[in-house]
């Protein structure tokens, strides 16, 4: 019997659809700003830096990871960077579904064949992770690895907070939030949305810069209401895509609250199957 039940679970997206005779493709998107980087700590311009998460953001992301235990997802996206995938994989963790992230390595032929998976029920247990540069945070150009404080004073604060705040004045040799909102933008309507439009349940672990270029598509923000958006690390952001359009649900509040995910008739049933199966596995 617990076979049974827990084969009910193994596509979250393709259940719900079937129990509710696909009247309409509905989707949750979660986008995730990583935890608190090391340079985040020493407030330092990082970019497209690679660095670690600290002690504080691994905690964060394990919090975010708790906030979605309940959300349903079937496909992963993050940067090319390691403070966005640490936060994935962190989050994941938490997952009452216990499916495994893995992260598709497309990077070369021979990346794709040495990292087959060759068992059907291993891959129905877990999780694609595609990683793209496209998601990665904005380039800060000669800013990179600087303090931000010692640079305000270098340059003088109006033109560094012009360089940060700005929509479209780029740093020394780096991105403005519009040119990284070219390449945001454009990835997640080429390759992301057409999953959430097939009815798939994505999240996105990214970037202050790039999520705020998405959210920027999402919510049809203007130019200058994008530069006042503030994201905070390892808080994470719940959308239902329904019918081509997008609607902006907050942040979950925390694994206890069934509230936050009775958004939709679609989320409330799948935390119901997975109460009902967590109780099935305990007696």
């Amino acid at each position: 019997m617990t076979s049974v039940t827990h084969n009910t679970l193994l596509s979250p997206s393709k259940n719900i659809t079937e129990n509710t005779h696909k009247k309409s493709n509905e989707a949750a998107l979660i986008l995730i700003r990583h935890g608190e980087s090391l340079w985040n700590e020493k407030n330092l311009f990082t970019g497209c830096v690679d660095v670690p998460l600290t002690e504080k953001g691994v905690e964060e992301a394990i919090e975010a990871g708790k906030r979605i235990s309940n959300i349903p997802i079937d496909v992963i996206y993050t940067s090319s960077l390691i403070r966005a995938q640490m936060t994935a994989m962190l989050a994941m963790i938490q997952h009452r579904r216990k499916k495994v992230p893995i992260i598709l390595h497309n990077e070369s032929e021979q990346a794709k064949i040495w990292s087959q998976v060759f068992s059907e029920e291993t891959k129905n247990q877990s999780i694609p992770v595609i990683p793209a540069w496209e998601l990665n945070e904005r380039m800060y150009g000669e800013l990179q690895g600087l303090n931000k404080q010692e640079t305000a004073e270098r340059y003088g604060k109006q033109q560094v907070h012009e360089w940060r705040r700005s929509y479209d004045i780029p740093p020394p040799k780096g991105e403005s939030l519009e040119m990284c909102a070219e390449r945001a933008v454009a990835y997640f309507e080429d390759n992301i949305e057409p999953k959430l439009a097939a009815g798939k349940n994505v999240m996105i672990a990214a970037h202050g810069n790039s999520l705020r270029s998405i959210i920027m598509y999402l919510d049809k923000l203007t130019c200058q209401e994008v530069i006042s958006l503030e994201l905070s690390t390892g808080i994470p952001l719940l959308y239902i895509f329904k019918d081509g359009k997008f609607i902006k649900r907050g942040s979950p509040v925390g694994p206890t609250e069934a509230g936050v995910y009775a958004y939709t008739k679609r989320l409330a049933q799948y935390r119901q199957k997975l109460d009902e199966n967590s109780e099935i596995i305990c007696s």
